[in-house]
């Protein structure tokens, strides 16, 4: 492994003005990084990729390469260009291994963060830097939220969640409250009772889309984002349709394949699916079948009723071709439309605003309506990639050092 590591760094050009860096959303110092690494320094490579995105080691697993870092490289232009992925997730993982230090002194101001996926992570691991006493309280049993309950095991193994729990939380003194519904026993307003100076919500979209068509409550229809949080508790049977085609989707659809299911169509009302190139690609590798301009009519026993429909790419709209309704058989429906928020925490906490899709209202810097309480991932933006909640959150982290 680290011989082909360092392959791929002396191919690197070192520009002197890196595109590879412009195309990362939060601009990790691919250059310098890989001049440490080709000079034998591990550690400040390691300590450098940390300091920049505390997680970086899921990153470089899970980030969409292909549309960023190495998307943006010169030498892809004309060939392959250089997997900074691979490179990154050496050196994370290494560093990793080898990061023990305490807390940092405490500065006597306690914070609280609601929600332990990737914006929740993010604003903790940065407050405790700078000294606060931090608490993490999450609804599910352990930490994540999207990254170890919305994306499958193969795509990001469980244990590197665990050691990033083991390395940045129990180490760094971040404390940890699992099983907790902020707006149910405990209150935002019980928080600020308590004595925290700010209150951070990152509770992401946990609430599935719906189709709003008939059938969609029988016994053998499920949501998307419900089967990811636990696929063995699902019998899907041989034969499954995935109604949606984006990222989502296509975790959707390699996960059910590697729980039994031999047949496996997605289908997309678009003239092709939503889901990156990457993703897409190995969809396809691993048997998945596809459908396109289908928009699903009525679930039934049997399978799903679609129509065919001609796409308007400019304005965005189609057109239903008559006299097209089929049904396409299968034991399973999975619908993966995307996400919205739940809204515990907005109806039991005065004075929060929300937009017109239930997201959490808040500026640039995360400030909510509400002094005090700020927000930032999924829940203000709406469904989007781990590295863009990172990079927004710590801008919201600063923010919150700032206020306090």
């Amino acid at each position: 492994m680290a011989l082909h590591v360092i392959d791929e760094a002396n191919r690197c050009l070192g520009c002197k003005v890196p595109q590879c860096q412009k195309g990362c959303p939060v601009s990790t110092p691919i250059p310098q990084v890989i001049k440490l690494l080709k000079e034998n320094n591990l550690d400040e490579a390691g300590w450098m990729l940390f300091e920049n995105n505390p997680l970086t080691t899921v990153c470089s697993l899970i980030c969409n390469h292909e549309n960023q870092c190495e998307g943006h490289c010169v030498l892809g232009r004309k060939g392959a260009p250089v997997h900074f992925s691979m490179i990154e997730n050496y050196i994370s993982t290494y560093y990793a291994s080898k990061m023990s230090g305490g807390p940092k002194e405490s500065n006597g101001m306690k914070v609280a963060i609601v929600g332990s996926g990737p914006a929740g992570l993010t604003i903790a691991v940065i407050l405790a830097r700078y000294g606060y006493e931090v608490t993490i309280f999450e609804s599910k049993d352990k930490i994540g939220g999207v990254l170890r309950y919305g994306i499958p095991e193969f795509r990001l193994p469980k244990t590197v969640l665990d050691d990033f729990q083991y390395r940045h939380l129990e180490l760094k003194g971040i404390r940890f409250r699992p099983n907790v519904n902020i707006g149910g026993s405990i209150g935002i307003d019980d928080m600020f009772r308590d004595g925290y100076k700010a209150i951070f919500v990152g509770t992401g979209v946990w609430k599935p889309n719906a189709l709003h068509i008939k059938g969609e409550t029988f016994g053998n229809v499920h949501f998307g984002i419900n089967y990811l949080s636990n696929p063995d508790s699902y019998h899907l049977g041989e034969r499954v349709i995935v109604i949606g085609a984006g990222n989502a989707a296509m975790d959707v659809a390699r996960t059910a394949l590697r729980n039994g299911v031999r047949y496996l169509t997605c289908f997309s009302i678009t003239k092709k699916v939503a889901a990156s190139e990457h993703e897409f690609s190995y969809a396809q590798l691993e048997g998945v079948q596809f459908e396109y301009n289908k928009a699903p009519v009525e679930i039934v026993d049997e399978g799903v009723i679609f129509k065919n429909v001609i796409e308007d790419e400019e304005k965005g709209t189609f057109t239903d071709v008559p006299d097209s309704a089929k049904l396409y058989p299968a034991d399973s429906i999975i619908i993966s439309i995307s996400q919205g928020p739940l809204n515990q925490i907005v109806s039991t906490t005065e004075g929060l605003e929300t937009n017109q899709r239930g997201l959490l209202r808040a500026d640039e810097t995360g400030h909510t309506s509400r002094p005090g309480i700020f927000a930032s991932g999924d829940v203000v933006a709406g469904a989007r990639t781990v590295v863009e909640a990172v990079a927004h959150s710590k801008l919201v982290a600063e923010s919150m050092h700032e206020y306090m």
